[in-house]
């Protein structure tokens, strides 16, 4: 019996798992746009290749330290917060300043585990800027500096704020204990592949960074590098089981394959929207924007409330390209919760809804006060 037909089937499910049907079309269509010929194929590539020497390289080195630190030191964090009573806001505001989404994740379970006041909740949601935050370091890092430490302090006022004004009045509704138990398992064949491939990507992006022009530097290895890069975080998202974040009961290196995998997708598709209309309609999106521009910052807070990173991984690719000003991304990082969001509804739903609205007062004034007041700073 010949089984030649069939070794696909057989080989791809058992090397990365079973496929989720909608991210599977996800996946094929941007594969799909890469090898397309002419114009729309080669940007396509030399999108992907920037996205992730740009951003997933820096995203997996970044989270790979966080949780084998974790890991190593055996730290719960949970505890610690229920520990630290006075300190548990700035504690909170610190997790959630935290590149990505998984500090104000924990802060999240802990106040709906009774660990953590509302005031935490508020802090860390306020100054959390989620998955975008990885972009911004990666690509414009001067003004990184600016914006998480300035949501950082701007997250311990509003949680010290709303402490003082609310009480114990919100207290959780709905208890429930942070699984920790694995939700994948023992580290994948996939997940080692992913990790070969950072260091590499790493070093590519840093090399950009110092305003090398990497091509002339490492030649085809940049884009050999940039694409088996995207192919294996397209295979791992395509085939995840879980929605965006892991938790401490599975492997370093398969937290930090599947969550970046994730965050990757996002970035690649912001790359894509922006740069398709740019170079396929030859609309001047500076200066459509810049016809609003009085309401940019009030946009941004308003994407802000949308639950999730990729509206916020749009807003600072907008701002990446000089399209919206630093009062907009100011504005949108305090307001967004990233991907910190959807546990809180799912937890509490009560405690999200109030402290969206909470952190959406501090934004405007944030986003207004550049606006008016410091108009070109940071663009």
């Amino acid at each position: 019996m010949d089984t030649t037909t069939n070794l696909p089937s057989v080989v791809l499910p058992r090397l990365l798992g079973p496929f989720r049907p909608r991210r599977l079309i996800v996946a094929l269509i941007l594969l799909g746009l890469a090898i397309a010929p002419g114009i729309l194929g080669e940007v396509t590539r030399g999108l992907m290749v920037d996205a992730y020497v740009q951003v997933s390289a820096f995203v997996a080195a970044t989270l790979l330290l966080f949780y084998g630190a974790e890991r190593l030191f055996n730290f719960d964090i949970g505890q610690s917060l229920k520990n630290a009573k006075g300190w548990q806001v700035p504690m909170a505001a610190l997790l959630g300043a935290t590149p990505g989404c998984g500090g104000a994740v924990v802060v999240v379970a802990a106040y709906s585990s009774g660990n953590v006041g509302f005031g935490a909740v508020v802090a860390t949601l306020t100054a959390t800027m989620g998955d975008a935050a990885f972009l911004l370091i990666a690509t414009r890092p001067d003004a990184a500096i600016v914006v998480l430490p300035l949501s950082f302090a701007i997250g311990i006022i509003s949680g010290w704020v709303v402490d003082a004004l609310s009480g114990d009045t919100m207290v959780p509704d709905k208890m429930a204990q942070c699984d920790m138990a694995p939700l994948v398992g023992r580290t994948r064949a996939k997940d080692y592949a992913f990790l070969a491939l950072v260091m590499p990507g790493l070093v590519i992006g840093i090399t950009q960074l110092s305003g090398a022009d990497v091509y002339e530097v490492y030649g085809p290895f940049v884009t050999v590098v940039g694409l088996i890069g995207t192919v294996i975080s397209l295979g791992v998202w395509t085939t995840s089981k879980l929605h965006a974040m892991t938790n401490g009961g599975d492997s370093p290196v398969t937290r930090m394959a599947e969550e970046t995998a994730f965050i990757s997708v996002w970035v690649i598709g912001a790359y894509l929207s922006y740069d398709y209309i740019v170079t396929f309609t030859g609309l001047d999106l500076e200066a459509s924007f810049g016809t609003i521009g009085p309401l940019l910052p009030l946009m941004g807070i308003l994407i802000g409330l949308i639950p999730g990173c990729g509206p916020q991984v749009l807003v600072t690719t907008l701002y990446v390209n000089g399209l919206i000003p630093f009062a907009a991304l100011m504005g949108n990082a305090i307001s967004n919760d990233g991907d910190a969001l959807f546990p809180a509804i799912a937890l509490n739903p009560k405690a999200a809804i109030w402290a969206t609205i909470y952190s959406t007062v501090p934004a405007l004034i944030a986003g207004y006060s550049f606006y008016f007041f410091a108009p070109g700073f940071m663009n």
